[in-house]
């Protein structure tokens, strides 16, 4: 049974939604510092961070359903999601500072940054899980779920652009900028700090809501029963057209953001002050979204709002590459590059984030699609689903951003202006083909979602009375 009926109060969305600060942390450190920390600044190859980065990843994204059943089997006094989000945030913490101060201050060695990441990454998955798994237990209702989903993009967005506006304003803001290795200690720190408050803080401010025994014991854990439970949720016909989709997006998103900084820097050869704007045009875009998305789905849906705003955002972000490769874009660097790029930035960025949310929001119904059949809730299952697809693509993303940026042979600590049109062109054509490949998967699979608001409502009512009609049943 959901805590709200009716819509979830304000201080309630903003409470849930700090939650995901720490993902954006997270988020904003690996996919657009990290590859060039290790390659530009500590002068890894970009081919063995990229791949070292994936199988982390891949590794990470393999326990994470595990992760999400043992958060669906958790019994205890404070419910089955709160002991995760107040145990796992301070190992994490200690792990995102290691990050980005590796010990000895020296590259690691790829085994070295794969334990690392790979630590990382599933103490984080021990935070986001059980937290997005609260969404569909605090309401059932279509457009609120889309609310709760839209002020957490936005935290994960804020949170993700503090990181960044500290990082060029304030530990990277010297002659060298992002290729200065002095900064990226204190942003470990900062990020860590962040972290343990996000995580910490709303589910200290939910515990009131949420903080009550479930509604029926477990039986006793085993990993034969817990991986068969997996198996049946991940069946669910819903969540295999959903994760055809998200699939193909999130590798989009892992090439794109571990891209960025390549292209900023060298294609489009930002100054401070270009770089110090960015971040506000990325904030902008989040801005718009979350007065957008509730509109387009109550209009349009979420699975056709997906569709279109995966292959817009293609589009839109890709016009100004085109534009340069034709000759038409203004010299790389000056005041006209920079002011014609950012309304493209923004609309492109504004139409990707849509379609994230309206795919995120989509698993929500997979819950209920799944209780009808089975007789059972498994947020954390579907939601551990969605990092596990989530974590594979980004990992393939970055590794082909790795492979892109080692085929095209720019050199370690190049500066802006020194790499040739050749490897440029090279660099921009493999991310725009791959790129518009994988919007095309992700519409044709997004839009072909089965469960529209009229099926989730008329299953909510089923079950409703199903529930009126044997009120000694229990969900286990």
């Amino acid at each position: 049974m959901s805590v709200f009926s009716g819509p979830v109060p304000h201080r309630i969305r903003i409470i849930q939604g700090a939650g995901a600060i720490a993902f954006g942390v997270k988020d904003n450190g690996f996919s657009f510092f990290l590859l060039i920390f290790y390659n530009q600044v500590l002068g890894m190859e970009a081919a063995t961070v990229g791949a070292a980065l994936a199988l982390a990843l891949i590794v990470d994204a393999l326990i994470d359903p595990l992760i999400g059943n043992l958060s669906d089997r958790t019994y205890t006094r404070w419910g089955r999601r709160l002991p995760w989000l107040y145990l796992a945030p301070l190992p994490l913490a200690v792990m995102w500072v290691m990050l980005w101060h590796p010990p000895g201050g020296e590259a690691p060695d790829f085994w070295g940054l794969f334990g690392i990441c790979v630590a990382v990454r599933l103490l984080l998955s021990a935070c986001e899980v059980p937290s997005i798994a609260l969404v569909p237990e605090l309401t059932s209702d279509y457009d609120e779920r889309t609310t709760l989903f839209r002020y957490r993009f936005l935290s994960g967005w804020i949170g993700g652009l503090l990181m960044m506006v500290l990082a060029f304003a304030v530990f990277m803001r010297g002659p060298e900028g992002i290729l200065s290795p002095e900064g990226y200690g204190a942003f470990g720190i900062a990020g860590a700090v962040i972290i343990v408050l996000s995580v910490m803080g709303s589910a200290a401010g939910l515990h009131r809501l949420v903080a009550r025994s479930p509604e029926s014991r477990p039986p006793p854990f085993s990993l034969r029963a817990s991986f068969a439970e997996i198996r049946e949720a991940f069946a669910e016909p819903a969540f295999l057209i959903f994760a055809g989709g998200a699939l193909a997006a999130y590798v989009s998103q892992g090439m794109t953001f571990s891209l960025s900084q390549y292209v900023n820097t060298f294609v489009w050869q930002f100054d401070t002050a270009a770089f110090n704007l960015f971040p506000l045009a990325l904030g902008i875009s989040a801005i718009i979204m979350f007065l957008i998305v509730s509109p387009l789905h109550r209009r349009y849906g979420k699975p056709l709002t997906a569709a279109a705003g995966a292959l817009t955002a293609f589009g839109v972000a890709f016009t100004p590459y085109m534009l340069f490769l034709l000759g038409f874009w203004p010299q790389p660097g000056s005041t006209a590059s920079t002011a014609w790029y950012f309304p493209f930035l923004i609309v492109g960025n504004t139409a990707g984030i849509v379609s994230m949310i309206s795919a995120t929001s989509m698993v929500a119904e997979i819950v209920e699609a799944f209780e009808q059949r089975t007789g059972r809730r498994a947020e954390g299952s579907f939601y551990s689903g969605n990092w596990l697809v989530q974590k594979c693509a980004t990992g393939a993303g970055i590794f082909l951003s790795g492979q892109i940026v080692g085929f095209t042979q720019i050199p370690a600590a190049a500066q802006p202006g020194e790499v040739g049109d050749g490897p440029l062109a090279t660099l921009i054509i493999l991310y725009g083909l791959l790129s518009a490949i994988l919007a095309c998967i992700t519409a044709w699979f997004l839009v072909r979602f089965p469960i529209s608001r009229e099926d989730h409502e008329a299953r909510l009512a089923a079950l409703g009375a199903a529930a009126r009609a044997d009120p000694d049943a229990s969900i286990t």
